[in-house]
């Protein structure tokens, strides 16, 4: 039995699309992979606690307020809000 066929025996409905459909998980997939090569294969880590820290760091001082993202044209998240605010005021 497939697992699609076991969904549907036990009443489930799968939460994503299939490849190529408008509802995959392509972004998140992204976001992963860009995670796993810029943090996560950097180096071993001792604790699940470390990883946390890490991961946050990451976050919240390097991927979020300062790392280029090409949905932004290819500005940092708070030079393109900067950017907004400044476009809104004029």
């Amino acid at each position: 039995m497939t697992f699609g066929e076991r969904l549907q025996r036990s009443g489930l409905v799968a939460s994503m699309g299939q490849a190529g459909d408008a509802y995959d998980n392509a972004l998140v997939e992204a976001f992963f992979a860009t995670l796993k090569s810029e943090l996560a294969a950097t180096q071993p880590w001792p604790t699940r606690q470390a990883a946390r820290t890490a991961i946050f760091d990451y976050l919240e001082c390097w991927y979020n307020p300062q790392r280029r993202h090409s949905t932004l044209g290819y500005l940092s998240p708070i030079e393109y809000e900067r950017r907004w605010q400044h476009d809104q005021a004029a």
